[in-house]
């Protein structure tokens, strides 16, 4: 099944715990603080993998979340580093940030990897905090937290090439007779439901890849019919055939609504160049009205490749000719967004406000990291933290905003006593 959009769920791992030890050998008097670091948490990579088509495999698991790291040891020993998650995704995979829209990675190059997630620091040891005025310090520091965030995936198909047209116009049936796809083929509309891709070869020239894109209809831009799920994957082509029912009651017609529906759903589109093609020219109806449709179509500045689809005939100049238009455009690259200014959060900024029951929560980026990564259970490590708040200036900030004491204090998940 082709799956081109998922939503998933990833999380990096927490570091691990720094520890607090001390040296303790016979014949060794005052060995010292020997406590190691914890381990780095994991990362979450997406990784490009040439041979997927699809984001199917993502539909069935949505929930990723890489290891923590390993607690620190005894002298000095450092803690395991956990072990990141890849997650495979085909070429072509745009990545968003659920919660803010904003564009994380747009992967196109085979192997291409991008960290989603970072896993967080391994805590330090009480051997970090050793100084000539503190040469046994009882402190050290948990993990790091990790990251979690919901993802949007978007997968757009490369290809130089795309083929497009109103249902029933021959799109598969052109795709099978110049590549080596394989499409479903009947004679009904929307035969094609998803998009198909194609390898073809022309002489001793690069092979081109070519995309069938489900039929367009009215409204399409607008989620009418099946184009609307699509559209998206002619963005990266570079050229477009545009494959006319030769058949149809008004060509022209269809040909413009086409184009409208194109211009609708990306301004951009209508800059792509288009060889035109009118098909079925093997049936007598069609060839009765080749020459009329050929003059309207020069009226409208474009000259069609008369062509049959079924009978492969008139394929190698159409084919040629798309070619030329597609190499005379960049390939297909990276989605290039017109770059929005995000200033960088201040990681030690914070807030305060007042809870229902009356207790103070102070919320700010360092401070609750820092809340989440101190021993509470050893006196230095609390007043390292008590320096802390005094020097981002929460102590003032509350003492202004009316804190007292016995005052509860809320830092993320910690409830603290406020003492002036």
């Amino acid at each position: 099944m082709f799956i081109d959009e998922a939503r998933i769920l990833v999380a990096s791992g927490r570091g691990g715990d720094g520890v607090v030890h001390f040296r303790r050998e016979k014949y060794v008097p005052r060995g010292g603080p020997d406590g190691g670091n914890g381990g780095k948490g994991g990362d979450v990579i997406l990784v490009v993998r040439p041979g997927l088509t699809t984001l199917a495999h993502l539909r069935h698991q949505t929930r990723y979340r890489a290891e923590n790291g390993g607690r620190g040891g005894s002298q000095d020993k450092t803690g395991r580093s956990a072990e990141d998650i890849v997650i495979e995704v085909p070429m072509g995979t745009l990545v968003r940030e659920e919660a803010t829209g904003n564009l994380l990675g747009d992967l196109v190059r085979p192997e291409a990897r991008l960290a989603v997630c970072r896993g967080g620091r391994g805590g330090r040891g009480n051997a970090r905090f050793a100084s000539s005025r503190n040469q046994a310090p009882r402190m050290a520091e948990h993990g790091a937290p990790g990251q979690e965030k919901w993802l949007r995936l978007e997968l757009r198909l490369l290809a130089d090439i795309g083929i497009v047209g109103v249902p029933n116009a021959g799109k598969s049936t052109l795709l099978a007779a110049i590549s080596n796809a394989r499409p479903k083929i009947a004679d009904y509309p929307f035969t094609t439901l998803e998009p198909n891709l194609g390898v073809v070869e022309l002489d001793d020239r690069e092979p081109i890849v070519m995309a069938d894109i489900p039929g367009l209809i009215e409204g399409a831009h607008e989620g009418a019919g099946l184009g609307s799920a699509f559209l998206r994957h002619i963005k990266r082509t570079r050229a477009l055939i545009h494959l006319i029912d030769g058949g149809a009651e008004d060509p022209v017609a269809d040909f413009s609504q086409i184009n409208a529906e194109l211009a609708l759903f990306d301004s951009d589109l209508r800059e792509k160049p288009q060889v035109l093609a009118i098909n079925k020219v093997d049936l007598p109806e069609v060839g009765a009205r080749l020459t009329s449709l050929t003059a309207a179509f020069d009226k409208l500045g474009h000259k069609p490749h008369p062509i049959s689809a079924l009978a492969r005939t008139g394929l190698v100049p159409l084919i040629s000719a798309a070619a030329e238009a597609a190499n005379k455009m960049q390939p297909p690259g990276a989605v290039d967004e017109i770059p929005v200014y995000r200033p960088e959060p201040d990681p030690t900024s914070f807030e305060i406000l007042r809870d229902r029951d009356g207790a103070w929560r102070v919320s700010g980026e360092a401070i609750e990291r820092a809340a989440q990564m101190t021993y509470w259970e050893y006196d230095e490590a609390i007043r390292r933290f008590q320096r802390l708040m005094a020097r981002l200036g929460i102590e003032e900030a509350l003492r202004n905003a009316g804190a007292g004491s016995g005052d509860t204090v809320r830092i993320g998940e910690y409830e603290l006593e406020w003492r002036d």
